[in-house]
């Protein structure tokens, strides 16, 4: 290679243009702050999850792109306006609501604050909390005095989608009726079926209570196609 031939590689390098190691690759796939990239991946993630359990969440704010996401919300993020609301589709009732925290650790006026803001939602049945720090021991103890179902989920714990994972089997949530002809069908009792810990991620995602059933389908080459059960304790 000429002199200048090598002039204009270190130059490519230098600019991240070249194939060289001047720049981390992650700058060529996104530009932005790392912080408003994790509240549109888990944001999107929680809308997916909403939505899987039957809440009427619109395909277009799934569908926000990472630009659209930052041109709405801007560079410093108001996390109260991260805040999604919405109604069970079987249900008008069900509401949930979730909230997202800010990056310090969580203490009890915080979840006051959280208080006050749904203080006149009393058709609220279940409040999701997103954390991204640790929550005090006495922020923990306000949190049970909600007289709903509060979830609290680190933020890392929606980066990704874990039912979108190719090696994870699909899940379904049988209703109570579908579970009461599956014991009958195989003469089982409830606590004979196979057990998923109420804390198991995919327990979690679903928002799972104890004596709920989940069926399991796996399609793999060598085992096939392959249903099983578990029940959340």
């Amino acid at each position: 290679m000429d002199e200048n031939g090598g002039d204009a590689m270190e130059t490519e390098m230098s600019n991240g243009t070249g194939t060289g190691t001047g720049k981390c690759l992650s700058g060529f796939v996104d530009e932005g702050s790392v912080e408003s990239h994790r509240y549109y991946l888990s944001r999107r993630t929680l809308l997916e999850m909403l939505r899987d359990r039957g809440y009427d969440i619109p395909d277009s704010d799934i569908d926000l792109t990472l630009r659209q996401f930052r041109d709405l919300h801007g560079k410093d993020i108001d996390v109260d306006s991260l805040r999604i609301s919405a109604s069970h589709v079987s249900d008008s009732e069900n509401k949930v609501l979730a909230v997202f925290c800010g990056t310090g650790v969580v203490k009890v006026n915080a979840i006051r604050w959280i208080a006050t803001q749904i203080m006149n939602k009393q058709d609220l049945s279940r409040l999701i909390i997103v954390v991204q720090s640790h929550i005090t021991n006495q922020a923990m103890k306000a949190v049970d005095l909600f007289p709903f179902k509060v979830e609290i989920f680190q933020i890392t714990d929606l980066l990704v989608n874990i039912t979108k994972h190719v090696l994870k089997p699909k899940h379904r949530v049988i209703t109570d009726r579908e579970k009461e002809k599956l014991l009958m069908k195989f003469n089982l009792d409830e606590k004979q079926l196979p057990r998923m810990s109420q804390k198991d991620a995919i327990a979690q995602y679903y928002g799972l209570e104890k004596g709920q059933v989940i069926e399991v389908t796996y399609n793999g080459e060598i085992t096939g196609l392959h249903v099983t059960y578990r029940c959340i304790w």
